[in-house]
This record gives structure tokens, sequence and C-alpha cells, in this order.
């Protein structure tokens, strides 16, 4: 069978990507014969396009997935997409904008249908470009976190918590994004990992009836107008005479308190502090415990409104009013200085805007009671995170848990179902239908009201508030069927998906969303269905550029993933983005990882090529093939051991490289050196057929993580039945791990390759054949291997001997010496004395390292027994070695 002679990964990737859809490989169903696994997607934004970050972690899914399916258990990858209230709403809102539409000239319904044609238009793009990847998703269960059946799990839920008192509806301070006009949570306030520059500036206050100032240090000066109070510690003895008395806010003489407060700090700034309820949380808390008035002089568009009093600020930007407020005050001869002084500033992770303080009528999840369950899970390793250092991340957030603002005042979304029937705050009613809450109303109110009586509210839900219940609602919990609703539990034995594909296998995350969303998973899964949503949480890091920054096309430092893989190869950008990417650590990216990947690809299209291009003739499998294919199962089995063990404990990473290893240096750097027939000869039909066998089970391990290339050489190594396709078969068995064996290969590997050395340090040509003699103790590995060490070392005459060799180059391998004799004149002592003294003195330095390891007491009895015992042979074989070159330095 002729196989092209470069490997073309775009023909390959699309058909094979083509064919897998077809035969249906990537779907699953509840099956009780065999054992589940599942993953769930990180939904994508459906306004999102793919970037490393994705490919980062959609590889790492897939890996696992791939793997699983191997494995013969009925793999689930749910993919779909988020709906991304804040996101979606903009862009939406930019691309009427661009149409001439404002979005307050149109009604709720009108705005609505322009964002589903959107979505319909541009929302699956991402879905569209994992495939590109390679994701093996069942595509048929693709969830959309507005579809009806999800919209109405996210609703029935609101209405459940509502009922069971979780749900509260109150005026509290919140994070205020003034470009989307919507509320947003404290875990989407970014904060620059680096502080900025601002200003303290010092104003003065008058107090009523007195020729007494107080000085004032605000870095906000624009919030000055709604003022309603001053406080001072009241054991500051510079001001506590003056609590009980009244200040006059600049510009409006407006009456305002001096109050005493213990939060204020005696030795920041001036020590009085202006409280400004409306638009700081700090200052709100001080003034509920002073009951202090609340003046909200900053708009929903962040500009100032009629309470601030001052007609000429009125609908001016609130940092147009900070510039203008600075000159105002030093021209009325109040603004006495200011000082430099760093901060972190909130802004928006949607719109990078700077948050805005406000206090807001909004509603919110009480998250104390209903998360004791999911904290103690993650903090008993019942939901397992990997790496383990992010428990520590979680403990904090969910031991500090606030609530939830879960309202956004957004179109785009799904709509609160609370009903209003009257003006008091007490005034509604929840329900998941319009019907359900009139009649809810008729009994709240006592009165006959009709479906024009109610009117919804205006705001929708927080995205993450619907994402939480992603791997119940993807599988349709919260159907009529299996959700109780007087329980308010899901019920098993009711949905046979939920049941078989439930609690999932394993999440893979970014560490970003912890709290945002898997927190909130880990609680929801617990609230509904007294389980945990997945037994493992495989937390990736953030991919970053050389300098450490994160990518990102505003930094213009991020490649676009399509066109690396149209350039190099899906299989080439999987295996790159995986080979520097430990869980839980930044990956640092380097288009050469991705090369690499490419070069990996190459070099395993090449090897198969050699392997087919062999003319095969003759009967036996000569002896040095025969210990060539024991040696390599036998490290086969080793590697498939450490690469089990890596992928148990979810380190990708080390588990590519362990199979990078094998098939590079161990299978097409010794193995196919090993038993590749003289040029122009045939190779023996067994040890052909025994290399096919390897490459096929070479094939199996590479294909999680290679699937193309994999795919392509499987079909190619002999013709294949129907269903007999590679990402079907059956994932390798362990075998036997000879280590007798593997250890005998790796002192003849040593050998083999200080013998090239040793040709290439005296100008020697590789096919000048050199006479070998051996001096050893123990003649077993290379008695096994003479015919390996004769073939790779071009080894003529191969002897043992219990002499010294005159007049020859020599070897040493720990306390094991070689001699390959030269013509009279060859070697030059004096070199030789040089390099003897320089390996020499480095085996002293590598004695000595060991030496210091083995005699710090914590090491040797902290560390396990296996590495001690490995450290004690190093020091063992370098003390051999030592013991040689001085014998050797000394007869020369």
């Amino acid at each position: 069978m002729s196989i092209s002679a470069k490997y073309n990964p775009q023909e390959v990737e699309d058909k094979w990507y083509a064919h897998w859809m077809e035969k249906g490989y990537f779907k699953a169903k509840a099956n009780p014969d065999k054992e589940p696994f599942t993953v769930v997607i990180p939904p994508p934004n459906v306004t999102g396009v793919l970037h490393m970050g994705h490919m980062l972690n959609n590889t790492i899914q897939d890996i696992l997935t791939r793997k699983a399916r191997m494995e013969g258990k009925e793999a689930l990858w749910v993919p779909g997409t988020d709906h991304a209230s804040i996101a979606t709403e903009a862009k939406v809102v930019r691309m009427l904008r661009e149409q001439g539409i404002k979005k307050s000239d149109l009604t709720r319904d009108e705005f609505l249908s322009h964002a589903w044609e959107w979505k319909e238009k541009y929302g699956g793009i991402i879905l569209e470009q994992l495939k590109k990847l390679g994701a093996s998703c069942d595509w048929d269960r693709t969830a959309f976190t507005m579809d009806e059946d999800y919209h109405k799990a996210v609703i029935r839920v609101f209405v459940d918590l509502n009922k069971k008192g979780y749900i509260y509806r109150g005026w509290r301070m919140v994070n205020w994004d003034v470009e989307a006009k919507t509320t947003v949570s404290n875990e989407e306030v970014i904060y620059a990992d680096k502080e900025e520059q601002s200003k303290l500036y010092k104003v003065e206050y008058s107090i009523k009836d007195s020729d007494e100032k107080v000085i004032i240090a605000t870095q906000r000066p624009e919030t000055i107008l709604g003022d309603t109070g001053i406080a001072i510690n009241p054991k500051d003895d510079r001001f506590k005479h003056l609590i009980g008395k009244k200040a006059l806010v600049p510009f409006i003489n407006r009456e305002i308190p001096i109050i005493g407060d213990d939060y204020v700090e005696i030795e920041f700034g001036t020590g009085c502090l202006k409280v400004t309820p409306a638009h700081d949380p700090n200052d709100y808390e001080i003034g509920l415990r002073h009951n202090l008035e609340v003046i909200d002089t900053i708009s929903l568009d962040g500009k100032l409104n009629e309470k601030c009093e001052v007609p000429a600020y009125i609908g001016m930007d609130r940092f147009k009013v900070r510039k203008q407020i600075i000159k105002d005050l030093d021209a009325a001869g109040i603004l006495v200085g200011d000082e430099d002084f760093t901060t972190k500033i909130g802004r928006s992770e949607r719109t990078n805007s700077v948050i805005e303080p406000k206090l807001s009528l909004q509603w919110f999840i009480n998250m104390k009671e209903i998360s004791k369950t999911a904290h103690k899970a993650v903090m008993d390793d019942e939901v397992e995170l990997v790496p383990a250092k992010f428990k520590n991340t979680y403990n904090h957030w969910m031991e500090n848990v606030r609530d939830w603002c879960i309202s956004r005042q957004l179109w785009w979304g799904q709509r609160i179902p609370a009903y209003y029937f009257g003006t008091g705050d007490d005034e509604y009613v929840v329900a998941e239908t319009p019907e359900e809450a009139l009649q809810l109303a008729k009994e709240k109110s006592g009165k006959a009201l009709t479906a024009a009586d109610l009117r919804q509210d205006e705001d929708v839900l927080d995205t993450w508030a619907s994402s939480w219940l992603f791997p119940m609602a993807v599988f349709d919990g919260f159907n009529d069927d299996c959700f109780d609703k007087e329980t308010g539990k899901i019920i098993k034995g009711k949905n046979a998906d939920l049941d078989y594909f439930y609690p999932t296998s394993v999440l893979v995350t970014a560490p970003e969303i912890l709290f945002f969303w898997v927190a909130r998973m880990i609680i929801a899964g617990y609230e509904y269905t007294g389980e945990k949503p997945f037994k493992h949480v495989y937390l990736t890091g953030i991919v970053r550029d050389k300098q450490r920054r994160k990518m990102s096309k505003s930094l213009g430092n991020s490649p676009d993933p399509l066109d690396l893989i149209k350039e190099l190869g899906a299989d080439a950008v999987r295996t790159g983005m995986l080979f520097s990417s430990p869980a839980g650590n930044d990956l640092l990216y380097d288009e050469k990882l991705v090369e690499q990947g490419r070069n990996f690809a190459n070099k395993i299209w090449n090897a198969f090529r050699l392997v087919e291009g062999w003319e095969i003739s003759g009967t036996s499998m000569p002896a040095e093939n025969q210990i060539a294919v024991q040696w390599f199962d036998a490290r086969f089995n080793q590697a498939l051991t450490e690469i089990e063990d890596h992928f148990s404990k979810f380190r990708m990473s080390d588990a590519l490289m362990s199979t990078y290893k094998l098939v590079w240096n161990d299978f097409c750097s010794w193995y196919l050196e090993m038993i590749k027939p003289a040029y122009g000869e045939p190779i023996d039909p067994a040890t052909h057929q025994v290399t096919l066998n390897l490459f096929e089970k070479l094939m199996k391990v590479l294909h999680p993580f290679m699937p193309f290339i994999s795919e392509e050489i499987w079909s190619n190594i002999r013709t294949r039945e129907e269903g007999q396709d590679l990402i079907v078969s059956t994932w390798p068995v362990i075998g036997d791990v000879d280590g007798n064996m593997i250890d005998q290969a790796d002192k003849v590997f040593e050998l083999v390759s200080q013998i090239r050395n040793a040709r290439s340090s005296k100008g020697l040509s590789p096919k000048e054949q050199l006479d070998l003699y051996i001096k050893c103790a123990d003649k077993s590995a290379y008695e096994a291997f003479e015919g390996v060490i004769k073939k790779l070392g071009n080894i003529g005459t191969f002897a043992f001997t219990d002499k010294k060799v005159s007049n020859a180059l020599s070897i040493v391998i720990k306390s094991d010496e070689f001699y390959l004799p030269m013509q009279e004149g060859a070697i030059d002592v004096e070199q030789e004395k040089v390099e003897i003294a320089k390996e020499l003195e480095y085996a002293k330095g590598f004695l000595n390292s060991v030496n210091k390891k083995l005699s710090n007491e914590r090491f040797v009895n902290n560390a396990p027994e296996a590495v001690v015992a490995s450290e004690k042979k190093k020091q063992a074989d370098a003390e051999s070695k030592i013991k040689v070159l001085e014998e050797k330095l000394a007869n020369l």
C-alpha cells in the first residue's frame, strides 16, 4: 500500500473528521453494560471565537474523552454555548447602531427578535471551529442556555429557591457597569495586576455656627454632592469634640451630621471621612449604622443627576465632573492640596469601564446556608480539585461567601419570573408562568385581578444563574417527569440519561471561574440531586506569551488558532499546547512548541513510510531482531505504565511527554535502527509483521493526543473492516515489564552512543568497522545484545577480555571498560589525559552533589523509598566510574 511522501494534515483532518461524524462515533447513549464517562464542556459564549485558552481546554477534554472511548466506556462529551447576557446584548446593540437603530427605539420583543437573529447567524461559530481541532463531542446533544427546556429549568429553579427562602429582593450596594447599564457580580469586577496612580484631594468643609473647618481627603470629589455625613474616630483627640455638630457640604451648604465611627483610620488621610452612602459600600454600611440619608447623585449612565443640586454638573459624565469640581473647589479657595495615591481600580470584566458602586433594588440569593455542603465536599475531596493547591482559594471564597446579586438590567436572558400587582415592595408573586402568577396574585391580594393587572419584572438573570445548572440541565433534569416541585429535588429513576451520565466524570476549566461557575455548579448539584456534579475538576493554566502577558486580541499577542491549524495541522497544535502545560500552571506559549508538534507528526509519518518501503523476503527472524522485539515490548509496557499513572493524576503534559519519548526515542531512534535491514537488503516477514503490530500499539497510545495522523496510519497498516477504525479500537493493556531487559538495553544504548561519539571525536567514518573488547564483571547484557552492538556500532571483532588493551580508545560506563583498538600513532596520549581528566572532574562533581543529598537527613527520612534507593545507586555507580577513570589516567 503506497502512501504519500509528505504528510498533508489538511487533507487527512477533513477526511477523518467527516468519517467519524458519518459513523456516529461521537454519539453516546445510556448503556447499563458499559461504564459511563461524561464531560460537559464549559460552554463558550455565543459571542466567542476560538482562542488559545479554548485550544488548551478543549484539547484536554478531547484527550480524556477519546481515551475513555477506547477503554470501552460509554464516553460522552456534551457541547454547548452560553447566551452571555452582557456580551451578547452589547454585540446586538452595536450591530443595531451600525444600522441606525437605537435600542431605546425598540420594544423588548423587537430587540429580542434581533438578538435571536444574531445568535442564529453567529452563535455557533465557535463550535464549528472546535471541529477543526478534532473535538469528539456528541453534537446532537448541543445545548444552549436559552433553549426552551433549559430556559424552563432556570425559571423553575428561581421559583423553587424563592419558595425555599434562598432568594430575596432588597436594596443593597451593587457593582454598576455604566456602559452596559447593569449590575455585575463581585467576581466580574477585575482589578489590574498593578496598582494605578490616583490622587487624594484635600477639601475644606465648614462647621455650622463655627469658625472651625475640617479637611476631608477624597479620591472621588465628584461624589461630594452626595455626602450625608462626616465620620471621625471617637478615639481621635483632634476631632472628637466635633461629634454631634453639623458640617456644610461645599457649594450647596446642605447640613450633614458629624458622627463617630471606629471604621475611620486615625492615621489615614486627614482622619476625617466623608460619608456618601449611595456611592461607596463602606460608606453605605456606616450610613446604616447611623441612619444617614442616601442621596444618589450619579445616574445609571454614569452622569450626575439633579440630586447633585449644581445645575452646571447635571448631565455631565462623572469623570468630567471630577476635573471640573477640582477647578471649582480650587477657585472657591477650599481645595487645600492633593497628594499622589496608588490604588487598585475595579473595572467591569465585560466592558472595562470603571465600576460605580450604587445602591439599588435587586434580586439576591442568600449564599451562606445553601453553599455549606458544596464547601465541605471540596475540602473533604469528595469533589477533587486538580491541582489540590486550589483548595485554599476555594476555601477562602466559600468561608467568605457573599450573597449573590442575580438580577441584570438587560433584555437578553432569562427574564425574572416575578409578577407585580401593586406598588408595595411585597406586592408581587413568583411563578413559572403568567397563568400561575395570576392565580397566586389573586390569592395574595384578595382581589379579582386580570392578566392586565400584572407586570413582569423587567430584569433578567445573571448568566451564571443559568450555567450553574449545566451538568443537570443538559440532560433535561428539571423536566416535569423528574422534578418534584414539593421537595424541590430531582427524582432518581425518572430520567435515563441523567441517571446514567450524572454525576459527570471530570470538569476541565480555568481557575478564574472556580467560584463563578465551578463552586456554583457544586452548590446546585447537591441542592437538586444530593450528589456532586463531577468527580474531578481539572484546572488548566492561563495561556501567556513569552513576556508572561495573558494572550488577548487587544494586546495583539495571540495567534489565530485556526491559522495555526491551517499552517501546521491540528495534531501539531494539540501537542504544542500540551508540551508545557502542567495542570494549574500558566502555559508560556511559544510557536516553536507547535512546530515541535509538526516535526513529531512528520517523524511518525516518515517512520511508517520507512517500514512500508522495506522489501520483504526470507524465513526466520535474526537473533538481533528477536532481542529488539523483546526489548521494545518491555519498554512499551513500562511506558504505558507511566502514561496510565500520569492520566490517573491528570498530568496530561507528562502523559504526552512519555508518549513522545516512547515513539521518537525508543521506537524511531533505537528499535527501527536495531531491526532495519542493510541498504538494498530485504527484511524478514516475521520482523516486518511484528513491527507493524508495534506500530498499531503506538498509534493507539498516540490517538488521544494526535487523533488525525494516528487514524490515517492505522488505516494504512492493514485493510480494515467496517467499524474497525482506531477511534473505537481497544486501548492497550499493560503487560509484563521485564525490568532486567530494559536495564540491559540501557547499558547497551549508552555503549553504542559512546562508540559513535568516539568515532566522531577521532574523525572516523561510521562505515569504518572497528573491533571491540569488553572488560566487565557481568557479561549478560553485552552477550544478549551482541548482534545489536555489532550492527549499531559497526563492530567487527566482538570479544571479552580481562586485561587492558593497549593503543586503543577506551570507554568507561560505570565500572565497565571498553576498548576500540586503533592503528599505531592514531591516539594522542596527552589529549587522552586531558579528556579523561575532564570526565573525572565531572564524575566527582556529580558524586559530590549526590553525597550532599544523601547526607541531608530530611531528604533521606521524608523522600519516597524508591527515590532514596535511586540516589544510592547513582552514588555507587559514580564511585565505580571514578575508580576506573583514576586507574585509566594512572596507566596513561
